[in-house]
This record gives C-alpha cells, structure tokens and sequence, in this order.
C-alpha cells in the first residue's frame, strides 16, 4: 500500500471547454467561477491541503490566461506542461507531461472535478487504496445516480475487489468516472505519442486486471454546462449551512 499522498500530481487544463460556451468564447473553461473561485483553483486548493507540492498544469486553450492565473500561487509549485503547438487529449497529454511528472505514482485531476468530502479527503483515501504491486491505475468513481449535474449512463462496473469493467455500448453503469485518480507510470508504457484518449489506456489496464476503483466519499459535481454551475453552487452553500 502507498504510504502517503504523492508528492506530484497533473491538472488536466487544455480543453476548449465547448460545452461551456458562452462562457468559454472568451475564458478558458479551468478559470470559470463556481461560487466565486475559479474551477481550477478549487482542484488546486484540494491538492495543497493533501499536502501535494507540485502540480503540473497541461495548457492549450488561452494558454496565457491560465498562465498568469497560476503565476500568484504559492502552494502548490506550478510547473506548466506547454501543448500550445497541438492540442493532445488526455491520454497525449500526460505522456507530453511524464519527464516533469516524475518516477513515482502521481494523482490525476480534471480541472473542473469539483467535490464535496465526507468525513475524510478522498485524495488522502485513494493514496491509501493505492497499492501499486497489483493497480496501474485507482480512479475516483461517484454513483451515477446521486451525482450533482450529471445525467449520463456511467463509465464503469465495479467488482467487491474494486476491479473495475468499463461500460458496454448500450450498457448503464453504477459508477461514473468522477476525474480524480492515482496513476503509476507503468500505465503509460509503450502508450502512443500524439492526441488519444486516457479511455483507450482505461481499456487495457482493465483486461489485464490492474483498473481498480474507490468509491467517493461525498458528493461529487459535474460542472459541465453554464446551467451545472448553479447546481454546484446550491450543492456547497447547502453544505456550508
């Protein structure tokens, strides 16, 4: 088992954020506002108090803008993974990042992966869960049915060992993919170079039985649209009262 939180992670922050528009023709989506901080910022947030010191942060879309956002932070330490030339997808976009991501396992976010902790921080739980001798890869999964914004037909089956079976076709799955997780480096051997999915990289772990699964304690929001922003925020000033 992983003995602690790791000590790098990656923020995945390059997308167009086209779902989000109109509120992304002119923002990058990381940097939208849910109740009054950017998404980016509460991922950050999130790693700093997991005791994460470096984070790298993918950018592509208005590259600039999230640059100089980032700049101001203390903690985490930053380290920019530049994708100005071409845009790679999730799974192109971490293989561009593993010289700076280092050796060791390191946690994985979306930028706009929001959630609600229960009694203990999920990032502190999957580092827990991590045990590296049997999982390439521990994702963060929230039921499908009580997520916040969220109305899909889920991403993956879980077995009472936490192995993990992606979605069939026409399938409906309990568990959604919540866009946090634990990765070791060994995922991404002999993984392509240019643009591809993280899902093709999902697939493979799968078959070979290392795709585990950690259910999230809390609530998780999928902030998707400019309407899911108003759902998120109504879920955290419920929280707080």
């Amino acid at each position: 088992m992983a003995q602690g939180v790791p000590q790098t992670a990656m923020v995945l922050a390059a997308g167009y954020g086209e779902r989000m528009r109109p509120l992304t023709n002119t923002l990058p989506k990381p940097l939208v506002q849910v109740s009054g901080r950017a998404l980016l910022d509460h991922v950050l947030d999130k790693l700093a108090q997991a005791g994460v010191p470096k984070v790298v942060v993918n950018v592509h879309y208005l590259a600039d803008k999230i640059e100089a956002h980032v700049a101001s932070r203390k903690a985490p330490h930053v380290v920019i993974s530049d994708e100005r030339a071409q845009l790679l997808d999730t799974g192109g976009g971490v293989v561009k990042a593993l010289p700076l991501l280092g050796s060791e396992p390191f946690l994985l976010i979306n930028s706009d992966s929001i959630w609600l902790d229960g009694t203990r921080g999920n990032l502190q739980r999957l580092a827990a869960a991590f045990d590296p001798a049997q999982m390439d890869a521990l994702l963060l999964l929230a039921p499908s049915a009580t997520s916040i914004g969220y109305s899909g037909r889920g991403d993956f089956a879980m077995a009472p060992d936490g192995r993990l079976r992606p979605r069939a076709e026409r399938e409906v799955t309990p568990f959604v993919y919540a866009g946090a997780a634990i990765f070791s480096p060994t995922l991404f051997e002999d993984a392509p170079q240019g643009p591809f999915s993280l899902n093709r990289l999902f697939v493979k772990a799968a078959e070979s039985e290392r795709l585990f699964g950690l259910r999230l304690d809390g609530i998780w929001m999928h902030v998707g649209t400019p309407e899911a922003i108003e759902m998120a925020e109504r879920a955290i000033l419920q929280s707080a009262a």
